[in-house]
């Protein structure tokens, strides 16, 4: 939103070092949620993995584990977009015919 006036944060993701980022209050939510996830994740990964890999490695992992879900994410939303726009121009078409 434009012009909406921004705060800091802290986030601690895995064993890094904490960031500050500059964020809204409406987004700070999925700022939240989006820290708790990719150390949940890497909690469990440490767990489960932490004998054979590194932090780093792990970290790594988790990266690559949201941009996938983010990758299948976007295709799924073009083709919601593709299914709705094919939608729109069968009903376009329909409506024309009824006239």
């Amino acid at each position: 939103m434009a012009g909406e006036k921004k705060h800091s944060i802290w986030i601690k993701l895995a064993d890094t070092k904490q960031m500050a980022l500059s964020v809204s209050d409406t987004d700070e939510t999925t700022y939240r949620e989006a820290e708790k996830m990719v150390n949940q994740l890497w909690d469990s990964w440490m767990k489960r993995y932490g004998e054979k890999s590194t932090s780093h490695e792990l970290i790594a992992r988790v990266a690559f584990q949201f941009a996938r879900l983010y990758w299948m994410a976007y295709q799924q939303t073009n083709e919601v977009n593709d299914y709705l726009a094919d939608f729109e121009r069968k009903l376009d078409e329909l409506v024309v015919d009824v006239d």
